[in-house]
């Protein structure tokens, strides 16, 4: 009784001194991904009118990124198994640097027959593959880092732990609105570059930096971690094993021992549901993401007031993060996912429909966008634990990717939407009431099409 006391007391200290230790860094590194994945909404609104870009050209290239991502999102996460959590992020965050700050100079980038055999006007073709090229370098990162978590935290810790981290997407949009409205307002015409070339460029190089400590701090496993004593090592190990080993005991549906492949794993109708789960959250995500700076400018703020604009974007973004933190420990402590994650998409859904209710009314438009805020970042938290209940191993660098990759297609459709419909109809009102539909249609799979029951299913490697 002894040793087993002593065993979950260490590994209790060595999952808080990883929260500790990890998190932060993960969380920064997050901050900046994301950071450089939206940034080209506060970006628009120069960027858009300087180089004649349509509402329409704006938000197909603001998507294209997911498809680039969704290509390569399976592949890079079987690769960081692979080589390892340490090598394959630090390398996933210097090409995303290279790729970003290369926006800065999107029309002057000489493109040959490329565009021609497209039948793309050259300018735009720019936006479109530099996009492109994004999705590629930044595929397997944010999948990459749920698989990682899976290697240090528990099932039962898990939606908390992933909360944290993810609250990273929060905390982009509220340190990166208002600076990136800054850097648009103050550096504009600085050297003779547009405030939004000077936004790729600086915004470029946290990512560079955020990389180099990826390299030097993040251990790839517990048994690698100096920092955690021999007892905690063994204990997390231990217990992670031991989690893995439940599992594997309660598999369902294995007529040849339970062992299953990644390529089974790409079979599994559950699989399938919860990408299309994930698809119809990221739709509302993504949607709103990109177009936030838009619509708040829209509210009536001047068309320069870069600053401002990133103030007021601060609001619903901050409120989301408190929602979301508040979500993950609510999933944790009672232990129903699915009702957690439906609740978050009828609340998204619900400040969908308000956006269109309310109108250019300034107040009213900011509480319904926090509504949709707090929604999508609640349903990201506490949508990971579902997969990650039952995916192990290789199954799970597979798996997870393919629901995320699949899931983030919604980051293509939702933006292109938006501007075609804009483009279409010069307002987003048909937009939102669609994404409100899907967020609806989200929640009831969820509910009902991933499992009445809260069971854990083990697809791992023979």
């Amino acid at each position: 009784m002894t040793t087993a006391t002593g065993s979950t007391s260490a590994a209790e200290s060595g999952f808080a001194i990883a929260a500790r230790r990890l998190l932060p860094l993960l969380f920064v590194s997050y901050i900046v991904a994301f950071l450089d994945r939206v940034n080209v909404g506060f970006a628009k609104l120069q960027m858009a009118s300087d180089l004649g870009y349509s509402d329409a050209v704006y938000g197909f290239g603001a998507g294209i990124f997911f498809l680039g991502y969704f290509l390569f999102e399976v592949p890079s996460n079987l690769l960081l198994e692979k080589f390892g959590a340490r090598r394959w992020i630090a390398r996933i965050m210097f090409t995303w640097a290279i790729v970003s700050g290369a926006f800065a100079f999107v029309d002057r980038i000489p493109w040959g027959p490329l565009p021609a055999l497209f039948g793309v006007a050259p300018i735009e073709f720019g936006f479109y593959a530099l996009r492109f090229l994004l999705g590629i370098a930044e595929a397997g990162f944010f999948p990459g880092i749920i698989l990682y978590l899976t290697y240090w935290f528990p099932a039962a810790r898990r939606a908390r732990t992933v909360a944290l981290f993810m609250t990273a997407v929060a905390a982009a949009n509220v340190i990166g609105a208002p600076v990136s409205g800054a850097i648009m307002q103050y550096a504009d015409g600085m050297g003779g570059l547009s405030g939004w070339r000077w936004l790729f460029v600086l915004e470029a190089i946290p990512s560079v930096v955020a990389g180099v400590a990826i390299w030097l701090l993040l251990p790839d496993r517990p048994t690698h971690a100096t920092w955690l004593s021999p007892e905690q090592r063994s204990a997390i190990t231990a217990q992670l094993a031991h989690e893995d080993s439940d599992a594997h005991g309660a598999a369902v549906g294995s007529a040849h021992g339970g062992a299953h492949s990644a390529t089974q794993a790409l079979r599994s109708g559950r699989v399938w549901v919860l990408a299309l789960v994930y698809l119809a959250g990221t739709f509302s995500l993504y949607g709103v993401s990109f177009w936030m700076p838009t619509i708040v400018q829209e509210l009536g703020i001047g068309k320069t007031e870069y600053l401002e604009i990133g103030l007021l974007s601060m609001i619903p973004w901050g409120t989301a993060g408190v929602a979301m933190v508040w979500a993950g420990a609510s999933s944790d402590r009672t232990g129903k996912r699915r009702q957690h994650v439906a609740g978050s998409l009828f609340v998204a859904a619900t400040g969908l429909v308000a956006l269109v209710l309310v109108g250019a009314n300034v107040v009213p438009a900011l509480i319904a966008l926090c509504f949709v805020t707090a929604g999508v970042l609640s349903f990201l938290a506490t949508f990971w634990s579902l997969p990650t209940a039952f995916l192990r191993q290789t199954a799970a660098a597979a798996g997870i990717a393919w629901i995320n990759a699949v899931g983030n297609l919604g980051g293509h459709f939702g933006p292109d939407i938006i501007g075609r419909i804009r483009t279409a109809t010069g307002s987003a009102n048909y937009a939102f009431l669609f994404l409100a539909a899907l967020a609806v249609a989200g929640a009831l799979l969820t509910l009902f099409g991933t499992g009445a029951r809260e069971r854990i299913m083990t697809i791992q490697e023979a």
